[in-house]
């Protein structure tokens, strides 16, 4: 079996996020199983020729070229893949598009409309209802028709389900399936040495709140003068905030950023992490948080990340309901005991609940009954 996975934008700074982390890790499941797959995304930021893989996994990669200005991933678009889409889908037995309102995974999943290829949609929460007007147009001329079509609609979350349907205008076409985003197995990191170390590995984006992650510092360092508050991930245009709040309130001496780091270096710093924080708000179901869950760091979310419940249910980390109280959930696990048992619920939650060993099978048994 062969399957295409299209996701819009791959660069050397992870820009595109956590859509490219499941795409890689997808595929690297399915070719276990038998699967030959291969992604398929525009490429920027590169020296010299684009690469053949997207972080060791086939690739065919071309060059993104700005058409909209001022419309963000969805303005970007290549000429040679627009031409190319067909061929493509058609050399595939299954095409997964991880969607989103863009003149890439768009025209990918058309073209397998098109071309009668088993079609599988992916939106990792990308795809909500919207009142912006570009939106809007691409709703109106094929987002709709995608969503209606496809063989198969994956949602992380029943949240992410109805706002797939309010799309829809209401309208359940049936094809809605359940997939989590798993992670590999990793073994359980032992509680690190030294004072202690929070991490804050996402993009630095308005919705992910770098700021309130700094904001805790100040309440934190009270009890652990010191603690090191970590900044990881490319800068979206919070970066400056974040740092310059850091200098109002006195605690910069505290704060590292370390820029944007490859994946293996994230599990590294994620090792080395005694709390791992994503501040962010109508989070769908975060990558940086299951891959601490999976070495066993505990995490601190808001009520709005799609893992919440799941946190708080099995105690792998704390749910903060204020940016006000980060500080406190903080303190909390940097209790030694307190740090141990959040630690042991992570682990064991990633193994029982996200492992990509399971979600690999699922995924694998769906590409199988569309055949």
């Amino acid at each position: 079996m062969r399957a295409l996975h299209a996701v819009t934008l791959h660069t050397p700074t992870q820009a595109f996020g956590g859509p490219v982390r499941v795409a890689v890790n997808l595929t690297a499941s399915l070719a276990e199983r038998g699967v030959e797959s291969r992604i398929v995304a525009l490429a920027s930021g590169f020296d010299g020729p684009l690469p053949a893989d997207v972080d060791g996994r086939p690739a065919r990669l071309y060059p993104a070229r700005r058409v909209l200005p001022g419309a963000g991933f969805s303005g970007i678009t290549s000429p040679a893949l627009l031409a190319g889409a067909r061929r493509l889908v058609r050399e595939a037995d299954v095409v997964h598009v991880h969607l989103a309102r863009d003149l890439v995974t768009l025209p990918v999943a058309l073209a397998a409309l098109a071309a009668r290829r088993p079609l599988v949609v992916q939106t990792h929460g990308m795809v909500d209802p919207s009142d912006k007007a570009l939106a809007k147009l691409l709703d109106a001329l094929a987002v709709r028709r995608v969503l209606r079509r496809a063989d198969a609609v994956l949602h992380l979350t029943s949240y992410e389900r109805k706002a797939l349907t309010a799309v829809l205008g209401g309208e359940d076409p049936g094809n809605g399936v359940r997939l989590v985003n798993g992670v590999p197995a990793q073994d359980r990191r032992p509680r690190p040495p030294g004072p202690p170390r929070l991490l804050y590995v996402a993009r630095m984006q308005a919705r992910k709140r770098p700021a309130d992650f700094v904001a805790a510092a100040p309440e934190v360092l009270r009890r652990h003068p010191g603690a090191r508050f970590v900044l990881a991930g490319a800068d979206e245009g919070e970066l400056d905030a974040a740092l310059r709040l850091a200098g109002e309130l006195g605690v910069a001496g505290s704060v590292d950023y370390l820029g944007t780091l490859d994946p293996g270096a994230v599990l590294d710093e994620l090792r080395r992490a005694h709390v791992h924080v994503l501040p962010s708000v109508d989070e769908p179901f975060p990558m940086s948080v299951l891959e601490a869950l999976s070495v066993g760091v505990p995490s601190v979310v808001t009520p709005t990340n799609g893992l919440a419940g799941d946190i708080a249910r099995t105690g792998a980390g704390r749910v903060a309901p204020t940016p006000e109280r980060l500080a406190d959930e903080i303190l909390d696990l940097l209790e030694g005991a307190a740090n141990d048992r959040a630690s042991k619920a992570a682990w064991e939650l990633s193994r029982t609940s996200f492992s990509l060993d399971a979600v690999g099978d699922r995924l694998h048994t769906l590409y199988a009954s569309l055949g």
